[in-house]
């Protein structure tokens, strides 16, 4: 802040909680330190006549101001792989995007992925990221490396390793029985299990015990999934989680293969992993579920009974084939939803202008029957739900006094604004980031008037440049090899959508 103590966002249009979303107010935004001190009009006029020197004016004038936006499903570890490829089915891409699949990676290209994926959610206005880093094999200082690269960049972050202790070739139906066994090996998930290093014991002596010692990171927990983790896993994360108040992101439910998964593997809890998590002490207000495509009614009712949230993921939910997601009948339950973006090969990009948008057509298209407006609902997943998915929906997600300061300025005179008929509506269906000018994220200026304050961007992209041939020629060598097992995984593919597991999510027009 230049030397300032404070900061004054000045006459914006502000987006609060109980305003009119489609006009908002114009108002003053006192910031002092890392937080919001006061909200109102005629702010920039007392402060000059009290003769206080200390305060940076940002003139918000012709600008819609809203709370950062919060990303609260993504993982770094591909960034550098947008836009190669296309639609491909949850099960192939796994063997095509994924950590365990490649050679360990450079401490450059850790780095440069980590900075490339934040800079470009801060320039789509998150101010929050949840990264479900995978590291495999697990280094710590790859670890540490993403801790700083996030410390550096300026973004807020809610850091969870992503771990299991089941191999992914079983936890796919039809897998061990379509595959030929020397090609198990090769039949990897999210995250596999590894022997040589303990993810969470590190996690807890290296940050935990002693705190992160940064305002701007949120540890959380990254179980993979339920049926990737054994019973002995999922206690040693309820435990760390009670122990130390940190939420936890898991996903469920992404594909009719995990549906699928469950009814065959868990009929103890009579095919549900929702009632497995019951059972084992997950379920409740820390928990994190991502995706949650294929729900049965009875277990959203759970979910909302015991105030466990849930992580819309919709780019990445329509480019793997997935589904579409039960948004309103998780509205109607009052389950508290958040927004994602998920990983850039499968979405391939970290905007939430476009997951706002495309969860507002999802639940429009999931009923026949004529909905409630959904803009509110979707500008409030990826503000004040997202907040509340790291637990911190009381300082996050809004602008109100003691909330922490995390800004955007979108500018009204940009053709998606003219004219301005609702801002929220606009925000959701219209703006795509062209708008987005300046970002404030814990008090201090990210990005202003478009240019990224931090670091050098340039500088960046060079390093993104530098390590992108190794990086192609791996994913190439990848690539031929998933191409070789494509048979058997369209075997497999066939058997499971030959199945039922109780409920349709995908439109199939038939």
């Amino acid at each position: 802040m230049n030397g300032k103590s404070g900061l004054l966002v000045s006459n914006g249009r502000v987006m609060r909680a109980g305003s009119d979303p489609h006009d908002p107010p114009v108002a003053d935004i006192l910031i002092e330190g890392s937080r919001v001190a006061e909200v109102g009009p005629g702010l920039r006029k007392t402060i000059a006549e009290s003769g206080r020197d200390d305060i940076e004016i940002v003139d918000a004038t012709d600008h819609l101001v809203v709370p950062g936006f919060v990303n609260a499903h993504y993982h770094s570890h591909d960034v550098l792989a947008k836009g190669c490829m296309e639609e491909t089915p949850l099960e192939t891409w796994r063997l095509l995007a994924l950590p365990p699949q490649y050679p360990k990676r450079s401490r450059e290209e850790i780095r440069a992925r980590t900075l490339l994926g934040a800079i470009e959610c801060l320039r789509s206005g998150m101010t929050t990221i949840q990264d479900m880093v995978t590291l495999f094999p697990f280094d710590s200082d790859h670890l540490d490396l993403v801790v700083d690269t996030y410390r550096e960049v300026g973004i807020r972050a809610v850091v969870a390793l992503q771990y299991a202790d089941i191999r992914g070739v079983d936890t796919v139906p039809f897998w061990r029985e379509c595959f030929p066994e020397d090609m198990h090996k090769f039949l990897s998930s999210a995250a596999e299990p590894d022997k040589n290093s303990d993810q969470l014991a590190y996690m807890e002596e290296k940050y935990l015990k002693g705190g992160s010692g940064n305002d701007r990171l949120v540890w959380a927990l990254g179980p993979s999934a339920p049926e990737r983790c054994s019973p002995d896993l999922i206690r040693r994360t309820v435990e760390l989680s009670e122990r130390y108040g940190m939420p936890v992101y898991t996903h469920i439910y992404e594909s009719k293969a995990m549906a699928l998964q469950a009814r065959q593997e868990y009929r103890e809890f009579d095919g549900s992993l929702i009632r497995r998590l019951q059972k084992e002490g997950l379920l409740g207000p820390r928990l994190n579920l991502a995706h949650s495509i294929w729900l049965l009614p009875e277990e959203i009712e759970l979910l909302a009974q015991t105030n466990t949230n849930v992580v819309i993921n919709p780019l990445s939910n329509m480019k793997l084939k997935s589904g579409i997601p039960p948004i309103r009948q998780l509205e109607e339950a009052g389950v508290t939803m958040g927004l994602g973006c998920d990983n850039c090969s499968c979405s391939d990009a970290q905007n939430m202008f476009q997951a706002m948008k495309l969860f507002c057509l999802m639940a429009a298209i999931s009923d026949p029957d004529p909905g409630p407006d959904q803009a509110v609902n979707a500008f409030q997943a990826a503000t004040s739900g997202g907040a509340r998915t790291a637990g911190m929906g009381d300082e996050l997600g809004a602008i109100e006094p003691g909330f922490l300061a995390d800004l955007v300025l979108l500018n009204l005179n940009d053709p998606s604004f003219v004219p301005l008929n609702s801002a929220v509506r606009q925000l959701v269906y219209t703006e795509g980031g062209r708008g987005v000018e300046t970002v404030i994220v814990n008090g201090e200026v990210v990005i202003r008037d478009g240019v990224l304050e931090t670091m050098d961007e340039e500088a960046v992209f060079q390093e993104v440049a530098d390590i992108m041939p190794e990086f192609l020629e791996d994913y190439c060598k990848v690539a031929e090899r998933t191409e070789r097992l494509r048979p058997y995984i369209e075997k497999a593919h066939k058997r499971i959508w030959a199945e039922e597991v109780g409920m349709n999510r995908l439109f199939t027009g038939r």
